[in-house]
């Protein structure tokens, strides 16, 4: 497996405290990838490290197969941290314009499709005093894409964005990985939109590690088989604690070997099954087992 970016015993300390804690990361190539932790986890450090904004405080990283700050391998990279700021007095077409000459692509720099692909070509010559701060992350992550990087790092894409907003940007970001084979490394608080898009995530807590893999595995950790069924109160009754309502459903905390006996038995004890199907756990009460967390996580 090719990674993008990898870490070994990562450390950041601010006099006590350790911000990251001995990190060891390996995100692949490929895919959206993200990285969720409540207030503190330590992803924005992991982030302003990598972008090398600040340096660490022990341990390695590398990026693209280069060190933090290899101009080769930054020149692959885009990136947007947090809310965006821009000149007020720009156009959302003038702020491309310039990041472009900052990123030394202008000439091949194709701004009108970025703008719309993000959704701003009709604000393209509106001045960003004006934009809402879902307005200023789009234009974000245009600028973040200017230069045609291999991977793009995005630190709450979605903030301030309304529903049909959100939704744009989750196909943006899929069409990014699956269309123009971009690398995606996003971190969001929005733990739904994460299990939507995102292929991988890793969980942090308290600067380190916690949680790895595949969302379809983490989610699929304590499955249980959701019965559509009546009369829903003999059959909670008759599972007892493996059994827990779920509406007008029960769900079977049992093993897959077991469901046949269990169905088998409900039809011979006059139970109507309209619908029997395995569920897996959300990625939110994931991150809450791991994390003991009880507060809606951010990306800080």
């Amino acid at each position: 497996m090719t990674t993008v970016i990898e870490t070994r015993g990562l450390t950041k300390t601010y006099g006590k405290v350790r911000a990251l804690d001995g990190l060891d990361l390996s995100i692949p190539r490929g895919g959206v990838y993200g990285v969720l932790g409540p207030n503190g986890a330590g992803k924005s450090t992991l982030f302003r490290i990598l972008l090398g904004l600040i340096r660490a405080s022990d341990g390695t990283a590398t990026v693209m197969g280069g060190g933090v700050g290899d101009v080769a391998a930054m020149r692959r990279m885009g990136s947007m941290i947090e809310t965006p700021r821009f000149p007020p007095y720009m156009t959302a077409r003038q702020v491309l314009r310039w990041l472009a000459l900052e990123h030394g692509v202008a000439a091949e720099a194709d701004i009108p499709r970025w703008l719309d692909r993000v959704g701003l070509t009709e604000a393209a010559d509106r001045k960003v005093r004006g934009f809402s701060v879902g307005m200023l992350q789009r234009l974000g992550v245009a600028g973040a894409l200017l230069s045609k990087p291999e991977l793009v790092i995005l630190d709450e894409p979605t903030s301030g964005m309304d529903p049909p907003g959100i939704q744009e940007m989750r196909a943006l970001i899929r069409s990014l990985a699956d269309d123009d084979g971009v690398t995606v490394v996003l971190a969001s608080h929005q733990l739904l939109e994460v299990q939507r898009v995102c292929d991988r995530v890793a969980i942090m807590n308290r600067g380190k590690l916690v949680r790895e893999g595949a969302v379809s595995e983490l989610t699929a950790t304590g499955e249980r088989l959701r019965l559509s069924v009546k009369p829903v109160e003999r059959v909670a009754e008759i599972l007892g604690a493996n059994g827990a309502r779920d509406g007008g459903a029960v769900l079977a905390n049992i093993a897959r070997a077991e469901a046949p006996a269990l169905i088998k038995a409900l039809v011979e004890a006059g139970i109507e099954i309209d619908e029997a199907r395995w569920v897996g756990a959300d990625l939110e009460s994931v991150f809450m087992s791991e994390t003991g967390h009880q507060e809606t996580p951010h990306a800080g």
